[in-house]
């Protein structure tokens, strides 16, 4: 109907064509059944192609093959395409479907194209790490007003650029120059776990000076509380025997509770800060030397600690 309106208002079908999202074709087959029919021309005629094959159950199905790999399925290949997602629901349902229908499925069912992300297996039974992360949860929900808590975790920082998605134009491909030599450096960050802002360091090495750094931090960003809470995962620095000398001497006010080892997932500054920092501020960065991108890091943060103040505040 709003092609026929648009079209008795003079608007040429490239102009409808623009205004709707379709295609010219579409708008011309429309005039012609509207000349030919009247409003009966404008029925929606896509029952007469036979029953649905995308159907609900189609559709579990599919959500069921995507939640293991391509090898799990039996294909040589590492990865899915529509093509292997269309043959494998095809040996599995009888239903063979088009590439286009495929496509439309998998944008209503919310699936994407991401990139996969390195994980160590954790060597603690999945009823161990649970119960571990649960105490944690269960420390932050009963603190105290006198006591605070944060999940602190360390990021490097890579001069040359982390590549990452980005929206281009049709034929076209972004070009990420790169220094050649990589320059590295480093920050030590805690997100407090209740108002979400973070205290950082930064330093040349990932080493226990730059972990005892961000504690002298935390003692003065919490000179008010009586206790720390530290939750922080299992690296070596946290634990050294420089690290443990200066707890010893100044770490009276810190509890520091270790997480189950690679399990970056439970750690709340690695998924809401951190990565935020790489899909923000590093990933296919123009920085010409290490000074600006680290710069650039800490504005960030600065920003993010503003939005935090905002959201308590409010």
């Amino acid at each position: 109907m709003l092609m026929v309106l648009h079209s008795a208002a003079g608007w040429t079908a490239a102009a409808v064509a623009r205004a709707l999202c379709v295609c010219p074709k579409t708008v011309s087959r429309v005039r012609a059944r509207w000349l030919a029919e009247g409003e009966a021309g404008l029925v929606d005629r896509r029952e007469d192609n036979g029953d649905l094959k995308a159907t609900e159950e189609y559709a579990a199905e599919l959500l069921r093959v995507l939640e293991k790999t391509a090898p799990e399925h039996g294909h040589r290949r590492p990865t899915w395409t529509q093509a292997l997602l269309i043959k494998t629901m095809h040996e599995r349902t009888g239903v063979k479907v088009s590439t286009s229908t495929m496509s439309r499925l998998l944008k209503r069912l919310g699936v994407r194209r991401g990139r996969a992300k390195p994980l160590a297996p954790c060597p603690w039974t999945d009823k161990a790490r649970k119960r571990r992360v649960g105490l944690i949860h269960r420390m932050i929900d009963a603190l105290p007003p006198d006591e605070a808590a944060a999940w602190e975790d360390e990021v490097d920082i890579d001069l040359n650029p982390r590549v990452g998605s980005d929206w281009t134009l049709p034929g076209r491909q972004r070009v990420v120059l790169t220094p050649g030599k990589n320059v590295k450096r480093y920050m030590a960050g805690a997100l407090d776990a209740k108002t979400d802002r973070v205290t950082w360091v930064k330093g040349e090495r990932k080493d226990s000076g730059l972990f005892i750094a961000l504690l002298a931090g935390l003692l003065e960003v919490y000179a008010d509380k009586r206790v720390i809470h530290l939750i922080l995962d299992n690296y070596a620095i946290h634990s050294s025997k420089r690290t443990r000398a200066w707890l010893a001497e100044h770490g009276a006010k810190f509890r520091l509770h270790f997480l189950p080892p690679y399990c970056p997932d439970d750690n709340r500054i690695e998924r809401k800060v951190w990565r935020e920092v790489h899909a923000n501020v590093t990933a296919n960065h123009g920085s010409l030397t290490i000074d600006a991108l680290v710069a650039a890091v800490g504005r960030w943060l600065g920003q993010y600690n503003r939005r935090a103040a905002f959201r308590e505040a409010a």
